[in-house]
This record gives structure tokens, C-alpha cells and sequence, in this order.
């Protein structure tokens, strides 16, 4: 199920130049803006919780998801590159699972690790806020992957329509009306980190089973609706 070739390739498109600077860009910002409030304000549980939440929960990780899980494959489509890829002995969900792995090895890296390096930064890891928001995080990143891969391979228009969810769905309707937050990956991915802490700093609305199985669930069906999308691509010579 998963192949190194393809893998290779993957990361060479993921970390080339233009989206590799978008990649250190934010979290660079993030621990730009840790060490500021650590500076101004000194060690709070509570503002660093809102600092993780606010931006590295709620914006960043979802971000670099789109930049990862979009850039793994819908490039290739867009440009017809795709074809020299399908038409090698390699089965087609074989190439959504390397890629996937791909976009999330990509996703935690650029998301988690500054996550965890700025909660360390704004209250030396206090409640364990800095390792929750850091499992998350971690979470967070295969669902996201999974999505925005599967709208890769859909859609043309994959980046857009990801960066409305992160920043429309996920950042404003996720964070402020009831019915959309039981529909939300960061409310899903805030319900572990509120076990971690357990203590009432970290607050989801939803509970840790139902998130962790609607997690499972949307991975799973990602991932296999990406594979069974990318089966039905047929190329000219097969047609």
C-alpha cells in the first residue's frame, strides 16, 4: 500500500520552493507571535491556550492541511501529469495511500512541532497545554490531509474551496455557532486535547467518543472515496 517512488516524488512536489515558503511561513509566525506574548504578558495557562487555539488550531493547521493534502496530487491532475503516474504497475489506491501518508507526515511536521515548540515558549508546557494542543494538532492533521487530498482529486478548484472551509467553516462557523461545531475538525481534534488537560482550560463541544469516531470515520471515508475517485480516472489510451 505504500510506495516509495511515489512517495519521493510527493515530497519533491510538496517541498519545492514557492510551497515550501508558505510551509515555514506560518509556523515561523507562530512562534513569532509565542515569544511576543510570552515577552509582554510572561507565563499564563490561559493565554496560552487561546494563543494555541486561536491561531495554531483554529488557522494554521488547517492551512498547511490545504497546502498539503491539495498539493499531494491535484497539481498533477491539473496539469495532466497524472497520466505518465497511472499508467505505471502501480494499483491507483496504492498511490492515494502514499500520497496521503505523504500530507501528513508534511501536515504534522509544519504544524505540530511549532505548536508544540510555542506552547513550551508561552507557559513552559503549564497543565500540559503545550501537549495538548500538540496532540490535537497531531490529529487534526490526518483528518485535514485526508479532506483536502480527497478535494484534490475531485475538484479543480480544491485550493479554494479548502480555504473556504479553514477560514469560513472552521474559523468562524466552527468557532461560534452550536451546529456547525459538531461538524468542525478542530472541535473534533479539541476533544482530546481537552483530556490531556482535564482540567476545564480546554473546552469542545463534543465528547471524546463521538469525536474520536467521527475522526475515524471521515479518514477513512476520505481516503477510500479518493482511491475509488482516482480508479474511475481513466486515461486516453485505456478509453
Amino acid at each position: 500500500m505504500y510506495n516509495p517512488t511515489v512517495a519521493r516524488l510527493t515530497y519533491r512536489a510538496l517541498l519545492g520552493r514557492r510551497r515550501a515558503l508558505i510551509l515555514f511561513l506560518l509556523p515561523a509566525l507562530l512562534v513569532l507571535i509565542a515569544v511576543a506574548v510570552r515577552a509582554f504578558s510572561g507565563a499564563d495557562d490561559q493565554v496560552a491556550a487561546d494563543v494555541l487555539g486561536g491561531f495554531a488550531l483554529a488557522t494554521m493547521v488547517p492551512l498547511i492541511g490545504v497546502i498539503a493534502g491539495t498539493g499531494a496530487i491535484g497539481p498533477e491532475i491539473d496539469d495532466g501529469s497524472i497520466v505518465y503516474l497511472l499508467s505505471k504497475p502501480v494499483k491507483r489506491p496504492t498511490i492515494i495511500f502514499t500520497k496521503l501518508i505523504v500530507a501528513i507526515a508534511v501536515t504534522m511536521v509544519f504544524s505540530a512541532v511549532p505548536t508544540l515548540i510555542a506552547g513550551f515558549v508561552l507557559n513552559g508546557n503549564g497543565q500540559q497545554v503545550a501537549v495538548a494542543y500538540t496532540v490535537a494538532a497531531l490529529v487534526a492533521s490526518i483528518a485535514y490531509s485526508a479532506m483536502f487530498l480527497l478535494l484534490g482529486t475531485i475538484s479543480r478548484h480544491a485550493v479554494v474551496i479548502g480555504l473556504v472551509y479553514a477560514l469560513v467553516w472552521e474559523t468562524l462557523f466552527g468557532s461560534l455557532i452550536s451546529g456547525a461545531k459538531t461538524l468542525s475538525v478542530q472541535q473534533w481534534s479539541l476533544a482530546l486535547a481537552e483530556k490531556v488537560t482535564g482540567d476545564g482550560l480546554i473546552d469542545s463541544e463534543v465528547g471524546l467518543t463521538t469525536a474520536t469516531a467521527l475522526l475515524v470515520a471521515v479518514t477513512v471515508a476520505a481516503t477510500w472515496f479518493a482511491g475509488h475517485k482516482l480508479r474511475t480516472l481513466t486515461l486516453a489510451g485505456e478509453e
